[in-house]
């Protein structure tokens, strides 16, 4: 059985007293357990839905802002204390290599004594580390990725990305603004995890931040996607389910779930979820 579980969906890397975590997803599709994005909090959202942290096969990094693999060297760290033996890939955009080496030379003086001390085999020849596939590719038996760059300026390497195995498809926008070729993208999926933005709750949010300026409110709104929007889109593939994750804004009490349904509801027929940490779908 396919199953979806958000592990964590606030949109950023701040976290705040009864805030969702940011974002992380796990999959698993065709007996593989894969990861995307790894976000503070991922490995306790693994562990909260009864998923090993060792058990992990796959990663796949959307792009590189914090709140997208903030955690991904901790969690790989955590499943190699608690006995991962197997090679893990990890796929991801240029630049990730970069994070590895600055990890491996930060944890280098603990990852070495406990390879003398405990007898346990070497971290860094653990992660399998790949550049994200551009199309399709076979990434296991009988389950294929498709990518897609999406639109999240200034960055260039981000992803959305599309997993089938066998009927069953899964699409996962990443972080992007609003992009017609979605819908072709996401076409007859059977669940469309796609990132959301009440465009009212923007002005409350950069003022809550505190410590930038007016790019902030920039940035949010030429790189995310109003949650009416995402519905249009989810409408228009013909998708089964919609999650909505990466909520922004996701911690004021001056908006609420009865917002996001009504940005949703009126253009979207299908079964729609709004995404909360531990959230789990079944396809």
């Amino acid at each position: 059985m396919t199953r979806v579980a958000l592990l964590g969906v606030k949109g950023g890397p701040a976290i705040r007293p009864g805030a969702p975590m940011p974002t992380s997803s796990l999959l698993q599709m065709a007996g593989k357990t894969v990861v995307v994005d790894c976000a503070l909090g991922v490995s306790q959202g693994l562990i909260k839905q009864g998923i090993g942290v060792h058990e992990v096969d796959m990663i796949f990094i959307t792009h590189l802002h914090s709140d997208h693999y903030l955690e991904l060297g901790p969690l790989l760290h955590t499943a190699w204390t608690a006995g991962l033996k197997h090679k893990v890939v990890v796929y991801g955009p240029a630049g990730l290599d970069a994070y590895f080496d600055g990890f491996f030379a930060s944890m280098k003086a603990d990852i070495d004594l406990r390879i003398e001390d405990e007898g346990r085999p070497d971290l860094r020849g653990l992660i399998d580390l790949r550049l994200m596939p551009e199309g399709t590719a076979e990434i296991a038996e009988g389950l294929q990725v498709q990518t897609m760059r999406n639109v999240h300026p200034p960055l260039v390497d981000t992803f959305a990305l599309r997993f089938e195995s066998g009927s069953e498809s899964v699409v996962f926008s990443g972080d992007t603004a609003a992009m017609p070729e979605m819908v072709d993208f996401a076409k007859d999926a059977d669940l469309l995890v796609h990132e959301a933005m009440l465009t009212a709750g923007i002005d409350a949010l950069c003022a809550r931040v505190g410590n930038g300026d007016d790019r902030l409110k920039t940035h949010l709104l030429r790189s995310h996607c109003p949650a009416a929007e995402v519905a249009k889109i989810a409408q228009a593939a013909g998708v089964s389910q919609l999650a909505l994750n990466h909520l922004v804004p996701c911690d004021d009490p001056d908006f609420t779930e009865a917002h996001w349904r009504a940005e949703v509801t009126p253009y979207y027929t299908g079964t729609f979820w709004l995404g909360h940490d531990g959230l789990s779908l079944s396809i």
